[in-house]
């Protein structure tokens, strides 16, 4: 007998597409709700390709970023900062995880996300002033998406505007894979600068995440790293999706025009969008591991596997979604996973939404004729980085 047939690689070296899942997704997906791959790391794993069995996970604490070998755990790339995230001990990863929801859930309530909703608005006015006289075509990812999404986060968390710059370098260096020596200079760096700020606004408070949680956590130390995590986790997919959104909104100017006459209609839209935008790829970094044995199905996942749960590619099963790849803003319900749920829900979600919602308004409103300055089958998907967001998108109006 020969050797078994390898299970397929999620890196198939086929080109993302920024509006079509990848048809190795697909297939995987028709194939079977939890299914074995070998990740572009080369490390063999299970890939969650619906929407029940995700959800079903998502509540199951058997799951967690933990692993009894951290050095040796199989990986989905070969990341330092990937790394970070997995730790050695399972009650100890449940007790932080359970703690920084704690901490951070209060900061972004729904009354606190309605009180923030002016300054979102004219942070995006703005921005928007500058990009309107910029020449044509013009980077909305580079100009627009990004510092949008940075100097929102950056205000809400309480990090002050002459510091934005030095910390969006210090992000990218981080998120670039396979350099460890980089990835820790950069993140000693990085809590160095957030450390700080916390010392400072314990000394004078302003109304920010981090002057608010000075008031229940006595160490800067422990602060850092808490306000560092909600830049990560919001920075880059705020920005790629106000990317996607446009993208698909000048695919269909007809839905497009609905949704700026009608506000209830553009919320609708936003989740729409939460759903359907995807860069290519698998939307399955993050690493999870079996700490116990799992059976979902008539799959039995061991202890130690790692397990992918694709936010993405659920979002496109027809058991849930009625023609999946059709962009519908009037879609309801809507019962994406792209925040993920229960104790994995996304803490930000409310905030990200009003953002989103803020920047569509705004883009179209101001710039009526706003649309790509090149084929959309052009538009190029980032590489050798954890988002999957574009390098850029070049626009006109």
């Amino acid at each position: 007998m020969g050797n078994p047939t390898p299970p397929p690689c999620l890196d198939d070296g086929a080109a993302p597409s920024v509006l079509h899942l990848s048809p190795l997704l697909r297939e995987l997906q028709l194939r079977a709700p939890v299914t074995r791959i070998t990740t572009p790391a080369g490390d063999e794993g299970w890939l969650v390709t619906r929407h029940a069995e995700l959800k079903q996970l998502l509540h199951d604490e058997r799951l967690a970023r933990a692993h009894a070998d951290p050095a040796n755990a199989p990986r989905y790339v070969k990341s330092p900062l990937m790394d970070l995230l997995i730790m050695g001990d399972v009650d100890a990863a449940r007790a932080a995880h359970t703690e920084l929801r704690t901490l951070l859930t209060p900061q972004f309530s729904a009354r606190r996300v309605l009180n923030m909703t002016p300054m979102v608005e004219a942070v995006a006015e703005q921005l928007l002033t500058g990009f309107a006289t910029q020449e044509r075509p013009a980077d909305l990812r580079s100009d627009f998406s990004l510092p949008y999404s940075l100097t929102v986060l950056c205000a809400v968390i309480g990090i002050p505007v002459q510091e934005q710059g030095r910390l969006l370098a210090v992000l990218a260096e981080m998120a670039t894979l396979n350099d460890a020596e980089s990835v820790a200079r950069s993140q000693a760096e990085l809590f160095g600068l957030l450390v700080g700020l916390a010392g400072r606004k314990r000394a004078e408070p302003a109304d920010d995440v981090i002057s608010r949680l000075c008031q229940t956590v006595p160490e800067d130390e422990r602060i850092g790293p808490i306000a560092a995590s909600l830049l990560f986790a919001g920075l880059d997919s705020v920005a790629t999706h106000v990317d996607l959104g446009v993208v698909l909104f000048t695919q269909y100017p007809d839905q497009l025009q609905a949704a700026l006459a009608d506000e209830k209609l553009m919320k609708s839209a936003v989740e729409e969008i939460l759903r359907a935008a995807k860069a290519g790829g698998s939307g399955a970094a993050l690493p999870r591991y079996a700490t116990d044995d799992i059976t979902i199905g008539d799959v039995t996942m061991r202890t130690g596997d790692l397990v992918l749960l694709d936010f993405t590619l659920v979002n496109f099963d027809e058991a849930v979604f009625d023609e999946p790849e059709v962009f519908d803003i009037r879609r309801a319900p809507n019962e994406h996973l792209t925040f993920g749920h229960g104790i994995w829900h996304c803490i930000g979600a409310p905030l990200a939404r009003t953002m989103l919602k803020t920047a569509y308004t705004q883009l179209f409103t101001r710039l009526p004729g706003l649309r790509l300055a090149r084929p959309v089958e052009e538009l190029q998907v980032t590489s050798g980085q954890l988002n999957g967001g574009l390098t850029e998108l070049p626009v006109t109006w």
